[in-house]
């Protein structure tokens, strides 16, 4: 049985989002929650959420408890969202565009 869950717009670059994701590829439960508590890079914020929500969603489609050692990721990826542009004053009345990149962090929970 399989369990997805997705986070849309999330307010981090996708290519520091796949960092991380190709860290926890494959692996089970278990050793992703540890793995995304040790590493200090922002990205595991976002993707301890993620998995967090994916066994969560497995949870209720099995509608019983399940246990983290069993399931791993099946699959992760990190696909590019909108970017915001903004604009900040320079020197000499110019001004130069800040672009905020953001992501859609996607995540496949499955059963060994």
């Amino acid at each position: 049985m399989e369990a997805t869950a997705r986070w849309k717009y999330a307010r981090i670059t996708p290519t520091r989002a796949r960092m991380i994701a190709n860290i926890i590829r494959g692996k089970n439960l278990g050793q992703a929650f540890e793995i995304l508590q040790m590493v200090p890079q922002k990205g595991s914020r976002f993707w301890k959420k993620v998995v967090d929500s994916a066994m969560a969603n497995l949870k209720v489609k099995r509608e019983g408890e399940v246990d983290p050692d069993v399931l791993y990721i099946k699959e992760i990826w990190a696909d590019k969202g909108p970017v915001l542009k903004r604009w900040i004053p320079r020197a000499q009345g110019r001004a130069t565009r800040i672009e905020h990149r953001t992501s859609h962090l996607n995540v496949i929970v499955a059963e060994e």
